[in-house]
């Protein structure tokens, strides 16, 4: 069985844009991911999970890509 999602990918690309665009407007990283996931129904950890993924898939860290996953 894989796992189940509860959010759909429009959402997720969303919420990792919003971070991308407003960090700057944040403290940290982690407080506009903070404030970005409280609107979008998700958790801190859940988005920060989602952001960490995406610069995977766009080169900006090392790891394995989604579709490597």
């Amino acid at each position: 069985m894989g796992k189940q999602t509860r959010y759909s990918p429009e959402v997720r690309e969303r919420a990792v844009r919003l971070v991308s665009e407003h960090s700057g407007e944040f403290s940290s990283q982690w407080a506009a991911i903070c404030s970005i996931a409280a609107k979008t129904g998700c958790t801190g950890e859940t988005l920060r999970n989602w952001v960490l993924q995406a610069q995977r898939d766009s080169g900006f860290k090392p790891g394995l890509t989604s579709d490597e996953r």
